[in-house]
């Protein structure tokens, strides 16, 4: 697995329900900016994942909420690959108020399908690997 990658946000007030809480559909939102987040800070775009024939899809995400996140709070959404040499990966993240209280815990499987064949490819980290300008940042 690799060290986790983490980017820092604040919590929105629009983000928040009736309730003054993030909306549960938010915390996807902040684990996908935290994964491209990570693609960026290693040197890989959208356009060179399309450029190679490939593109990210999002197979399952589990989301463990432990403590409730209201606007105004500073979060660091952390992101690590995890790699099992199929033609998926697993993502864990962490969503962490910046007092270290967890407020949520992520797992998601990915993998990258090949846009022409629609289906997935055999090897997602050889072309992270190819792509990255750091490929640390994926474990890799």
């Amino acid at each position: 697995m690799s060290e986790p990658f983490s980017v820092r946000l604040t919590v929105r007030g629009y983000e928040t329900d009736v309730m003054g809480h993030v909306n549960q559909s938010v915390y996807i939102n902040y684990a996908e900016h935290a994964r491209w987040s990570l693609l960026q800070a290693a040197g890989i775009s959208q356009s060179g994942l399309t450029g190679q024939g490939v593109g990210p899809v999002a197979l399952e995400t589990t989301i463990r909420y432990r403590r409730e996140l209201l606007a105004g709070d500073e979060i660091d959404v952390s992101c690590a690959f995890e790699w099992s040499g199929g033609k998926t990966f697993r993502i864990r993240q962490t969503i962490t108020r910046t007092d270290g209280t967890v407020a949520a815990e992520l797992t998601a499987v990915g993998g990258l399908l090949d846009l022409k064949e629609r289906r997935m490819v055999a090897n997602p980290q050889g072309y992270f690997k190819e792509l990255a300008s750091d490929p640390g940042l994926f474990g890799l």
